[in-house]
């Protein structure tokens, strides 16, 4: 009981030591309900199910779910489209809007430089970044990636993913998205997701 309300509470402090046990301790508490063959808890905001037509955040995975998307993605910088693809990833996070991976070879990487930030992701592994510099203008930290994901999500091996607030825009089928609020997630907010 002592270690699900430390980890409830986020107070647990990872180290070579621990890390294993807390992932353990996390994909018990995730499966608990499959393991005992009863429906998961459900989210406060799980009440009224989204539309068809809609996704609510409540109902995305936690580990986060990586998933193909063939939705049309594009984004604009500085009045520069950097980057336009149909191959993307999407990570879909509980309580959290979609973030889109787009591949290297869709994106102008001549625009991209390499940044020395870096942050942990329990679940992916530590995030590079990139600056974005175009005639002059130096966006710091506005994409990251995966040199070496975790091996679940292996896939997203090099894929980069934009802050949505930072650039002019990000359409996904050409509709503009919102940009999750913070400056840490990166999510994209389009008409079919559901927030609350």
């Amino acid at each position: 009981m002592r270690w699900a309300s430390t980890v409830r509470r986020r107070t647990l402090r990872l180290t070579s030591e621990n890390e294993s046990c807390y992932a353990n301790i996390m994909h018990h508490l995730y499966n608990v309900g499959v393991e005992q063959d009863q429906e998961r808890v459900k989210f406060v905001h799980q009440d009224d199910a989204a539309a068809p037509e809609e996704e609510s955040v409540w109902d995305y995975p936690r580990p986060p779910r990586l998933e193909v998307s063939r939705r049309h993605i594009q984004v604009i910088c500085s009045g520069v489209m950097i980057a336009d693809s149909t191959h993307t990833q999407r990570i879909l996070e509980t309580s959290h809007p979609p973030a889109y991976y787009i591949p290297p070879a869709d994106v102008r990487m001549e625009y991209l430089k390499a940044s020395s930030h870096s942050t942990f992701c329990e679940w992916k592994g530590v995030a590079a970044y990139y600056d974005i510099a175009i005639d002059g203008r130096r966006l710091t930290n506005a994409a990251w990636y995966y040199r070496h994901p975790n091996p679940a999500y292996t896939a997203l091996k090099d894929f980069i993913a934009f802050y949505p607030g930072s650039m002019d825009a990000c359409l996904v089928d050409g509709e503009r998205v919102q940009p999750e609020a913070g400056s840490f997630y990166g999510g994209w907010i389009t008409k079919d997701i559901r927030l609350r």
